[in-house]
């Protein structure tokens, strides 16, 4: 008897559980492909690279949503909850700092620029 391996699409890229190889939604594709280029790859990178960190990218963000749920209160995944888990690694709990400073900023500077238009 065969084992099933997993199917393979017409890229050459095994399938993964649960998704369709013809429409699979590419969510983060064309970002992706613009942070490899800025981070020193081809203008066009391979389409199985992308395809790869995009997975890597969707299972973080799945299990970090995940344990954020179990941290915080049941059904509401809110933005402390996300920074208590990313604490223990200094490197992104120093960018995700940096990002909601920024954040705020920017909400500060609309709120400004709305109120100076009326």
């Amino acid at each position: 008897m065969a084992e099933d391996l997993g199917a393979v699409s017409g890229e050459g890229t095994p399938s993964r559980p649960g998704a369709s190889d013809e429409k699979r939604k590419r969510i983060f594709f064309k970002e992706i492909r613009c942070m490899m280029y800025g981070f020193g790859d081809d203008q066009n990178p391979y389409t199985e690279s992308v395809e790869l960190l995009e997975e890597l990218v969707i299972e973080f963000i799945t299990d970090l949503t995940h344990q954020a749920s179990q941290v915080g209160r049941s059904g509401r995944v809110q933005v402390e909850d996300i920074v208590y888990l990313i604490q223990k690694d200094p490197q992104k709990y120093s960018r995700v700092k940096d990002l909601l400073t920024m954040n705020e900023e920017l909400k500060k500077a609309r709120r400004a620029f709305d109120e100076a238009k009326f």
